[in-house]
């Protein structure tokens, strides 16, 4: 035999092992990609399986997330329409007529005068009680009030002060106590069925 045959011979039993090794490797990945190919059936028909079953839990979850989303809007409207009540009844006590406005400072300075000699703060753009209205205050009651120099950050009213000790006629803190003392009444009358 020749060298040029030799090789030839040595090339065919390489190719012939080459050919049987990929055969057998192409059958082993075809096996191994077969038998991948069913767990991956399994494993997403039981996927399937288990989110079928739990699918209503899902929706029932979802429904009761949204339930709670549109309980927490409604309430939040609610409480902006009674703020927005509180916010009108202060607008309304700022538009009192004086008569009617002076009336129920005097009211409120019956009940809340101990000592008859308190200072009476206002606020910045209080349009009737003055040093007058104060002096014509304490000729009718017995009582020697002033009228502060300084000024508080409210709408109208007054707040009454001796020394350390504050009696706050605002109108806001007189909403303030209105609202903490009525407001389940205000919700009953805005929302009847609630």
């Amino acid at each position: 035999m020749s060298l040029a045959q030799i090789t030839e011979k040595i090339r065919n039993d390489a190719q012939k092992e080459a050919d049987e090794i990929l055969s057998k490797a192409k059958a082993q990945a075809g096996s191994i990609t077969g038998k991948a190919e069913k767990e991956c059936g399994e494993i997403k028909a039981g996927f399937d399986a288990r989110f079928e079953a739990e699918r209503p839990e899902i929706i029932k979850r979802g429904e009761i997330v949204a339930n709670i989303d549109v309980s927490k809007m409604m309430l939040r409207a609610k409480r902006d329409l009674i703020d927005d009540v509180y916010r009108g009844a202060l607008e309304k006590m700022k538009e009192l007529p004086e008569d009617r406005y002076l009336s129920f400072c005097s009211a409120l300075l019956d009940g809340g005068v101990t000592a008859k000699d308190e200072e009476v703060v206002v606020g910045n753009g209080e349009k009737y009680i003055d040093a007058a209205w104060i002096d014509s205050y304490n000729s009718a009651h017995g009582t020697k009030l002033s009228l502060s120099d300084e000024k508080a950050g409210i709408s109208g009213g007054f707040i009454l002060r001796r020394g350390r000790i504050s009696v706050n006629c605002s109108w806001e803190m007189l909403l303030k106590v209105s609202q903490e003392k009525q407001e389940s009444d205000v919700v009953k009358r805005l929302f009847p069925s609630a």
